[in-house]
This record gives structure tokens, C-alpha cells and sequence, in this order.
């Protein structure tokens, strides 16, 4: 039996890695509350102002003259510039409302009830109850396991295609794990990114080498015996935008189709990327609802596969992958261990100068982060196993922030009884999951699922 691993201390001691490269409505009536008093404030302080000075004196113009200056020539090393003071001061500073660290939350079932209603609610995402309809439409034989493509419903009107790598010596009924693909503004494939194909494109092979070390994370799990289950997820691979006036090699994606026409194709999706999520929040659901939903639903698919031990689910996954690795841990209580690995931090932080590449309409949860910093979250997870794995030199992350996210979630895997449950990591690496950090992952996944 190999000896228990132990949480990372405080300290956040350096790894050497490889370098590479829907519950209750809303308070809609207090909500209207807060904003009128709000819009209303600067108005009933200038009223104030106004009944205990002068107006017009040459002491208040000369006063507000250097107001404007102070505001206009601040350096405040922020990419949202002069307007950084405002947006700080609207954040949360201090613990978190719906943190599980407050003193008045003990019992963790009831806190998790409470914290985890409050995420439902805010996905503004929850469609009706519809039956999976799965339909295995091709199977492969790939050597150690069968990778079958298929077709289940996560929604009525949300058909997901799917990947299932079914290993051939495992024990059966094996346990299950759910591969989540990343973002990388790489949109032209979604599940493939994670999973070896025959006759794998050339621009696949390069993006595998600069993120996973090389590596199909998916099919190196099946062949160490697991049931693997990859997803498109919404936006990319068989779920990518296409335009009514789009080429065939963009509809089709033949095999010999020039890097040059990928690489387009991804920078149409990137620009279009905001209109869509604009579109969506018009719309009144949220990105991250969908999301989410279809991973969970994930879930609920890999529970019907006989090959599948229903008592032993887990899920792991890279930057957005990492980012619904932690959303699908904190939201689905089958899930018992979880890898997120390359997005994690604690936002306050990253407001000043982290947002550009890390929140986006994928991401956003409006309102969220009035309730829950993004580790309050990931400890939705507890008492169920957490690792989390960041890049000291990853750009996307603010290293402090990242730092105070692993201190957060010790103290909470502390309070609730539970610290070996949870370990974070800080390779000397930048934003990817590479063969050293898949090490400590896979080994992980063994000691918990």
C-alpha cells in the first residue's frame, strides 16, 4: 500500500515541470432595491454637499478641479485604468457571504445546500428533464481500448457527440472518469484535443506538444484502465459555429485541410465569441449554465454504461477544462475526485490586471463573485478528494491570487475535517498540464477513484 500523501504546505513549495509551451428565482424586487439606491446615491450626496457649502465657490471648484486631476493622471497599473478605483471598491473585500470559512456556517451539508443553491440559481440555466436517448454510432478498435462516438441528449433540444474509451483488460465494472477538453482558442476540434485519432492532423499533434506534453490525456487513462467519456463542448469541434455562407473544408473538416484554413477558422470563432455570449445573455441563460449542464449530464450518461463502477466517478481536466473539473466536482456529489489543473485563483485578485484572458463569456457568472470567491466554489467539492495544479508561470493568474486560492482551500478542507482530501500544487511551469504534473494526477486518481 503506498504511504497517504499530504496536502502542499502554505509555503507552495516549487515542483520542476517540463516547460512547453437552478433552484429559486432571483431577488429581482431587492435587486431593484439596492439599484435604485445605488443610481440614486451620487445624487443624494451632491444634495448633501450642496446644503452645507457654497455653490460654485472658487474653494469647491478648485477642490473638485483637482479631484478630476487626481482621478485623470492616477497610475494605477490596472488594464481598465482610471476606472479601477470604482470597480475595486464594488468588490467583495474580507470573506466571502457564502464562504464555508465564516463562523456562522458548521454544519457543511446545510452550508453546501445554501452555497450550491446560490450557484444554481445564479447559471440561470436549467432545462427540462429529458431522457438521454444514447445511440453508439461507431466503434474502434485502438489497440488497449475500444473508443467508441456517441450521440446522447443533455437537454431536449441538445444533442452532444461524445467519445467512450472502453479499456480491454480492465476488471469490469471499471471505474469511470470524465476528460474535459480545454479552450485555447482552438475551436475547430473539441474532444479530439484530448483523445488519439487515426490520421491525427498535424496542427492536433503541435497543440498536444505545447499543452499535454505531447500526451492524449483521455486515451492515456483508458489504457491504465479506466472508462473514459470526452465531450464537444459547446462552441467547439462538432458543436462549432458555422455561418451560412461557410466553405466545405470548414463544414467538413477534411483530413487534408491546410493549417492555415484552421488557423483561420479559429480566429473567426475567437472574434465571434463575445456576439455569441452577448447573444446568449440576451437571451437570458448564461454560457457556464450550459456548460456545467452538459457535463453533468456527462455524468449521468457514464452511470449507464455496464462497464462503468457507479461508485467510482471522477473528472479532470486543463485551463476550461480544469475550470468545469472544479464546477462538476462542486455541483455533482457522484463525482469523488477531481484534478483541475491551470485555472485557479482567488478573483479579487485578478481584477486589476487578469481579466483579458481569463473571464470571458464562457466563464462569466453574473454575480457570483458577490457570494463566493472561485476556491469557495471548488470547496463545494469537500469532503470529496481535490487536486489542484497551477503554473507559477502561468500569465493568466495573478500569482498572489493563485497563492491565497490554496491557502482558502486548505483552511476549508481544515474546517470540515478533511484536510488529506485536498492538495494544491505550484510547478515552476507555464499554462499547461505536462508529463510531470499528469504524473501527480494519474497517481491521484488511483489513490481516490
Amino acid at each position: 500500500m503506498k504511504t497517504p500523501l499530504r496536502s502542499a504546505p502554505a509555503s507552495h513549495s516549487l515542483s520542476t515541470g517540463n516547460p512547453d509551451a437552478t433552484v429559486t428565482d432571483p431577488g429581482r424586487r431587492d435587486f431593484v432595491r439596492r439599484l435604485t439606491a445605488s443610481l440614486s446615491l451620487p445624487f443624494a450626496c451632491a444634495e448633501s454637499a450642496a446644503s452645507e457649502a457654497v455653490p460654485n465657490s472658487p474653494a469647491r471648484l478648485a477642490e473638485a478641479a483637482a479631484a478630476n486631476q487626481s482621478s485623470a493622471t492616477a497610475h494605477t497599473q490596472s488594464d481598465v485604468g482610471s476606472l479601477w478605483p470604482f470597480i475595486q471598491s464594488q468588490a467583495v473585500s474580507g470573506e466571502f457571504p457564502l464562504s464555508w470559512l465564516r463562523t456562522e456556517f458548521k454544519s457543511l451539508p446545510r452550508w453546501k445546500r445554501k452555497a450550491r443553491g446560490k450557484l444554481l440559481e445564479l447559471l440561470h440555466y436549467s432545462p427540462a428533464k429529458c431522457d438521454l436517448r444514447a445511440e453508439v454510432v461507431e466503434r474502434v478498435d485502438a489497440g488497449e481500448y475500444v473508443r467508441e462516438k456517441v450521440y446522447f441528449n443533455t437537454s431536449p433540444d441538445i444533442r452532444v457527440p461524445a467519445f467512450v474509451l472502453v479499456p480491454k483488460n480492465a476488471k469490469l465494472p471499471a471505474p469511470g472518469l470524465v476528460a474535459l477538453h480545454d479552450h485555447g482558442g482552438f475551436y475547430f476540434w473539441g474532444k479530439e484535443k484530448i483523445v488519439e485519432i487515426e490520421g491525427e492532423h498535424s496542427v492536433l499533434t503541435n497543440f498536444k506538444k505545447s499543452y499535454y506534453g505531447g500526451k492524449s490525456i483521455a486515451s492515456e487513462l483508458a489504457r491504465q484502465g479506466y472508462v473514459v467519456i470526452v465531450i464537444d463542448m459547446f462552441y467547439w469541434g462538432e458543436r462549432r459555429m458555422l455561418l451560412d455562407d461557410d466553405p466545405a473544408d470548414w463544414r467538413e473538416r477534411p483530413r487534408d485541410i491546410k493549417p492555415e484554413r484552421i488557423a483561420e477558422f479559429n480566429r473567426r470563432a475567437g472574434q465571434s465569441e463575445q456576439l455569441v455570449g452577448r447573444t446568449i445573455y440576451s437571451a437570458g441563460f448564461t454560457w457556464p449554465g450550459v456548460m456545467f449542464w452538459d457535463d453533468v449530464r456527462t455524468v449521468d450518461y457514464l452511470l449507464t454504461r455496464p462497464e462503468v463502477d457507479k461508485k467510482r466517478i471522477g473528472c479532470v481536466g486543463l485551463s476550461v477544462g480544469g475550470l468545469r473539473s472544479c464546477h462538476l466536482a462542486a455541483l455533482d456529489e457522484r463525482v469523488k475526485a477531481a484534478v483541475v489543473v491551470g485555472w485557479m485563483a482567488s478573483f479579487p485578485r485578478q481584477l486589476r490586471r487578469h481579466i483579458r484572458n481569463t473571464i470571458g463569456h464562457t466563464k462569466v457568472v453574473p454575480g457570483l463573485y458577490r457570494h463566493l470567491d472561485y476556491p469557495d466554489v471548488a470547496s463545494l467539492a469537500m469532503p470529496r478528494a481535490l487536486l489542484v495544479i497551477n503554473g507559477s508561470k502561468d500569465g493568466l493568474f495573478d500569482l498572489d491570487g493563485v497563492r491565497a486560492s490554496f491557502d482558502k482551500l486548505s483552511a476549508c478542507y481544515k474546517k470540515a475535517g478533511v484536510p488529506e482530501k485536498c492538495r494544491t500544487r505550484l510547478y515552476d511551469t507555464p499554462h499547461e498540464f505536462n508529463a510531470e504534473m499528469q504524473a501527480e494526477a494519474w497517481e491521484w486518481l488511483r489513490r481516490w477513484v
